[in-house]
């Protein structure tokens, strides 16, 4: 008797093969045993990811590069690739570039030599070539420079291969611009261990080995990396003035500070100014002048006179001149006093963060657990008073069983500190502000995070354990008051156990996925809704080898982009590649190869300029026909579509399979259910957009679904919706799983499966 299985939705994704028995857990209805380059919707389907979009080759493709968010608002956001010792920028889907410059004229020779006047080009420099006339090779395309004198320059290609322009047509006009980029210290072995955070067009980055640094954009090609120190960023005026109005024999010593216009952060003190012959100022109407002198950027002076040891306040002054006559100085309010903790190597911090109207650092070699904020309102201004007020710097050492750095620095209801060995949460002590008198800390749990940069969501925090691998989630649990972590891995253990995490980014739109890099250069994906109990794992791969991820919104979506080590016609890469948009308006529209292109225009049999795919087999969608094995001439960069095709959109990129597998089937009721043998004879699929299914019991005996109808002869099958019924070839197994495979650049959207089988 025929028998039927349902799965109405894969909202738990892939689950680990150590739970096939359990048929009891409700999650098991709606897991998947495997699922590769699906990824899985909050509401339950399963979709094919969108292929990666070439960017650009990483500077230097021998050593890793690493990818920092920077993001100034919606409209303004930037990948940032920091490789060894350099940093260049990248946003929507394009690589930032200097102003072009027009190359006045190029010989044909082996290798070129162009000419243009003062071109400040140097040797190893980067140019694009967006427009050529007449050495077609050139354009649209990437070259390194070698620099020969102060006008001239020859090429050689991203391999280092010379450019022999010797049969490349005459050159009668062009432009070129350089690749935009700036230096940095950084060496390649330190760039996992960069942590950073931002306010506006500023982000402060930390590394314990380097002097923290911020990285300011003051234009598109105008970016600078600075070291800093802490201090006021007002200057402490000059010595001041003391005039008596009578003289005498008595000494009176005075300081005096500035005041910020706009700001109002008060700077260090002056030197002390001492004027030992004034009149006793107990004596009626004696009185000293302090005058300071004209500071830049000061606004108004503070004026302090020295009593018992210490600088107390007596008033303050436009500068015009302060009379003291007699006035008891307030001790409990002197100036303020320098402390820059970061000095010297091994006192570097390690992390950073916003919180509270204040930056703040934390762990050092030399401290690992010692914890620093700056002044209230400021960003580089850790100084003190005494006695301490409230709006002074914070410097506290958590005190522990265990030395463990503090690693990561998390600003979210509450401040959040990371060690490699527990979670803390940074409290106040009978008070509702923080500042230095009320400053309390408390561990929350005792798992320890790694040093892959954390991902905040809105209302957890994501983070890499220290040891196993795993990916954990901090969050607030009212019925315990106080911050617990939950294993995310606990389903699908076994795309952790055995590897390390090495970067970690959060897409919050159009759907909630966070990815992450493993070390075995497998990409994983994880949709979260903690709302909706949605949390579904899936994994993803590409002819290569995934090294890193960031995540930055561009226009409506968040695009991921990647690292991704490939080899190409031999040579080993490294190439930034961006997510694509997985909304196709149209089949043609379909954009699902890997480091892929695209053409758009005039109805061509060529496309050219794919130099990175050069000598690469590559899937191609032309107008929304799939054409296969084709070659990336290696000479030309050039791919042409058997005859007589010819298209005006065309993606081109490498290929790559998604493939999902149901679980086991099993009937709950029955307690044999696992151990009957099954032969699966009809799939019922439901599918919405999607073409090229590919269907059967194991992933070597797949049925191509039918699907064409009433479109014209030699125009693409049409994008299908709805259910359709598909015969199997008859195989008989213990677990009747079902597989479903796109090989085609082809999307596909599955939303439910039921079986008949025996």
């Amino acid at each position: 008797m025929s028998k039927k299985g349902l799965w109405r939705s894969f909202g738990s994704g892939e689950i680990t093969p150590e739970l096939f028995g359990r048929i009891d857990l409700s999650r098991m209805q709606t897991g998947l045993k495997l699922a590769s380059n699906f990824r899985i919707l909050p509401h339950g389907p399963a979709q094919s990811r969108a292929g990666l979009e070439y960017v650009i080759e990483t500077k230097d493709s021998t050593k890793r590069s690493v990818l920092i968010p920077f993001i100034f608002s919606s409209t303004q956001t930037y990948q940032l690739e920091f490789g060894d010792q350099y940093m260049r920028i990248h946003t929507n889907a394009g690589t930032v570039l200097e102003s072009a410059q027009v190359i006045t004229s190029a010989t044909n020779a082996s290798p070129g030599v162009f000419t243009k006047v003062a071109h400040g080009l140097t040797t190893g420099q980067w140019i694009y070539w967006p427009t050529v006339t007449g050495m077609a090779d050139l354009e649209g395309r990437y070259m390194k420079v070698i620099r020969l004198t102060a006008d001239t320059f020859s090429l050689t290609d991203l391999a280092g291969v010379a450019f022999d322009s010797t049969l490349k047509g005459a050159f009668t006009a062009g432009s070129a611009a350089r690749v935009y980029e700036i230096a940095t210290p950084y060496l390649e072995a330190d760039l996992a261990a960069l942590h950073y955070t931002q306010s506006n067009d500023v982000m402060t980055l930390t590394h314990p080995g380097y002097q923290q640094r911020e990285l300011a954009r003051l234009g598109l090609t105008n970016w600078t990396l600075t070291a800093v120190s802490f201090s006021p960023t007002q200057v402490a005026p000059g010595a001041a003035t003391v005039v008596p109005n009578a003289a005498g024999g008595t000494s009176y010593s005075y300081v005096t500070t500035a005041v910020a216009t706009g700001t109002l952060e008060e700077s260090l003190a002056s030197v002390v100014t001492t004027n030992a012959a004034c009149q006793v100022l107990s004596t009626a109407g004696a009185f000293n002048t302090i005058t300071p002198p004209a500071t830049a950027g000061a606004v108004r002076y503070n004026v302090f006179k020295l009593l018992n040891g210490l600088y107390g306040y007596i008033g303050q002054t436009d500068g015009s001149g302060f009379k003291d006559d007699n006035i008891t100085p307030d001790t409990t309010r002197t100036p303020p006093l320098v402390n820059d903790p970061f000095v010297g190597a091994n006192n570097y911090p390690s992390a950073v963060g916003y919180f509270s109207g204040r930056k703040w650092f934390a762990g050092t070699n030399n401290k690992p657990q010692g914890l620093w904020a700056t002044r209230s309102g400021t960003e580089r201004n850790l100084t003190y008073s005494i006695p301490l007020k409230e709006d002074d710097a914070i410097a506290v050492n958590l005190t522990a069983r265990q030395a463990n750095v503090i690693r990561h620095i998390l600003p979210v209801s509450d401040l959040l500190l990371l060690t490699s060995g527990a979670e803390w949460k940074v409290e106040t002590q009978n008070s509702d502000v923080l500042n230095p008198l009320t400053i309390s800390y408390k561990p929350e749990d005792f798992i320890g995070a790694s040093n892959v940069t954390p991902a905040v969501t809105a209302g957890a925090v994501l983070y890499a354990q220290d040891r196993g691998g795993h990916v954990r989630e901090l969050k607030y649990e009212w019925n315990q008051r106080g911050y617990r972590t939950n294993d995310l891995s606990l389903l699908a253990p076994h795309l952790f156990d055995g590897y390390t995490i090495t970067a970690m980014a959060y897409s919050r739109a159009p759907s909630p996925v966070m990815w992450v890099t493993r070390s075995d250069g497998a990409l994983l994906g994880v949709t979260y809704v903690p709302e909706q109990e949605v949390l579904a794992w899936h994994q993803h791969t590409t002819d290569g080898l995934f090294e890193h991820v960031s995540v930055t919104p561009e226009g409506s979506e968040d695009y991921a982009y990647f690292i991704v080590q490939r080899t190409i016609n031999g040579r080993a890469v490294r190439y930034v590649e961006r997510l694509h948009s997985r909304a196709f308006g149209t089949l043609e529209d379909s954009f699902c190869v890997d480091a892929g292109a695209t053409y758009d225009g005039t109805a061509t049999s060529t496309v050219s300029n794919l130099w990175h795919l050069a000598g690469e087999t590559v899937s191609v969608l032309a107008d929304g026909a799939v054409v296969s094995d084709l070659v990336v001439d290696a000479t030309t960069g050039k791919i042409t579509l058997p005859t007589p095709t010819t298209a005006s959109k065309v993606h081109v990129g490498l290929g790559y399979n998604c493939d999902m597998e149901t679980l086991p089937l099993a009937d709950e009721g029955q307690g044999n259910g696992q151990t009957e043998r099954k032969n699966v004879s009809q799939v019922h699929i439901r599918v919405n957009e999607s073409s090229g299914v590919r269907i059967g019991p194991t992933f070597d005996k797949l049925t191509l679904m039918k699907q064409r109808t009433t479109e014209a002869f030699s125009t693409p099958p049409a994008l299908i919706t709805g259910k359709f019924k598909v015969a199997l070839t008859p195989t008989w197994a213990e677990d009747g799983n079902v597989c479903v495979r796109q090989q085609d650049p082809l999307p596909l959207t599955v939303l439910a499966l039921a079986v008949e089988y025996a």
